[in-house]
């Protein structure tokens, strides 16, 4: 892969998962997402108004990939609000590559190396130890599947946008595209949040989280323009994996400072995940 895509994909993860990790610490996770999709929204609009609009032909994967982003947030809330960020965030962005890669085959036609197979391998195998830490997590001995499944499904909703806005950006201008997705996105969100929890909610989380609230709204908008610049100049399947370097990010930060157990398994999944993304970045 480019050396300049990694690095573009690096910064990526780590802000990335700063981003999530500040959702995580919020008492109202629905409401602060809201704020960080609108902050996001704004900060874009403003930009937007220097680059213009992406071409009329990207349109339709713009509003395609502004819905699945709210879904993907609203379903992000929904795993954060009763699971662990260590384990959910791994799952969700670490089981998103093997899914992406079937997408790309099958609609890219991207073709991969021994190298790629055997880093998606290790990612997918990293993945499903972290998760095996939480498969029991209470005294009754139940396996805790809930919490898991979420995350899949996160990781379902991630692969599909990855594919749609890698699609889209190979073939037309990165920047006004990915600001004019995030304009949309809280059109669809806000509504939702607000129905829910009331506008008073949202001052009131304003008020408590101002200074976060803002850095996650900056974090989430150059995260991912960053990883859509990466699409247009290498392989999609090989970029989102090398962006789930998060995952290994998101699991420390749970365990550093929100107190979350990671423990000697999942000090190990994250270290077999690390090594996967290398071997796609080396030899894929």
């Amino acid at each position: 892969m480019p050396i300049f895509a990694l690095f573009l994909l690096f910064f990526s993860a780590a802000m990335h998962a700063t981003w999530n990790f500040l959702l995580k610490s919020a008492e109202e996770k629905y409401v602060a997402m809201g704020w960080q999709v609108i902050l996001s929204g704004i900060f874009s609009l403003g930009a937007l108004l220097c680059t213009g609009l992406p071409p009329r032909s990207m349109w339709f994967f713009v509003i395609l990939s502004a819905g699945l982003e709210a879904l993907y947030f609203i379903l992000l809330c929904v795993a954060y609000s009763d699971h662990d960020f260590s384990l959910v965030y791994p799952i969700a962005r670490g089981a998103a590559p093997a899914l992406l890669v079937l997408w790309t085959m099958l609609f890219l036609h991207e073709p991969l190396t021994t190298g790629g197979y055997v880093g998606l391998a290790l990612i997918t195998g990293g993945i499903a130890l972290n998760g095996a830490t939480a498969l029991f997590n209470n005294n009754s001995g139940w396996p805790h599947l809930r919490g898991i499944l979420t995350a899949l499904a996160v990781a379902l909703v991630i692969s599909i946008y990855t594919v749609v806005d890698g699609s889209a950006v190979k073939n037309g201008p990165a920047l006004p595209y990915g600001l004019l997705m995030f304009v949309l996105v809280p059109l669809i969100t806000t509504p939702y949040i607000a129905r829910r929890y009331g506008w008073a909610s949202f001052k009131q989380t304003w008020k408590q989280s101002k200074t976060y609230l803002l850095i996650g709204g900056i974090l989430g908008s150059i995260a991912y323009l960053l990883a859509l610049f990466a699409y247009t100049i290498a392989p999609l399947s090989y970029s989102g994996a090398i962006r789930e370097v998060s995952a290994v990010m998101g699991a420390f930060l749970g365990w550093k400072f929100l107190k979350e157990g990671l423990g000697s398994v999942r000090v190990t999944s994250a270290v077999i995940v690390f090594v996967g993304v290398m071997a796609i970045a080396i030899f894929g």
